[in-house]
């Protein structure tokens, strides 16, 4: 049974593009790896930017600098 973890900044992404995350994801493990799309868990999570660090910065830190 394939777990996908997909961890994403919290940056409005709609719950149409979750589910084709969601539906890629399990295509290309069935695809690549023979894996059965029943038994595939694929999770988001949603990450406040706050919380995401790059480089010893947030993301949100980052952002209003331009980076």
């Amino acid at each position: 049974m394939p777990y996908v973890n997909i961890k994403i900044t919290r940056e409005n992404a709609t719950a149409e593009q979750k589910a084709r995350l969601i539906a890629g994801v399990t295509d290309l493990l069935k695809t690549v790896l023979g894996k059965n799309p029943a038994t595939t868990v694929v999770v988001i999570d949603e990450v406040e930017t706050d919380n995401w660090g790059i480089g010893g910065e947030s993301v949100t830190v980052r952002r209003k600098k331009g980076m």
